[in-house]
């Protein structure tokens, strides 16, 4: 299992699967990060928190505790 905060700036992945629930992970979902949707990492910051991506088109932060909820392909 690979998550989000392992993927290097530059690379574009696919969403698996969504860990987590309650409303962290319906959090997630609304902000577009669904099953199948492809994330493009952008950048991080310096201290590796946080990171931003590219989802539908749109820039999106991202803290790296919810970045570990995200498994990608």
């Amino acid at each position: 299992m690979k998550t989000l905060r392992e993927i290097p700036v530059g690379e574009t992945v696919k969403v698996v699967r969504l860990h987590g629930g309650g409303a962290v992970k319906r959090r997630i979902m609304d902000m577009g990060v669904t099953k199948g949707t492809e994330v493009f990492v952008r950048k991080v910051a310096p201290l590796g928190d946080p990171m931003e991506v590219n989802v539908r088109g749109y820039e999106l932060s991202l803290r790296k505790v919810d970045c570990e909820m995200i498994e990608v392909e």
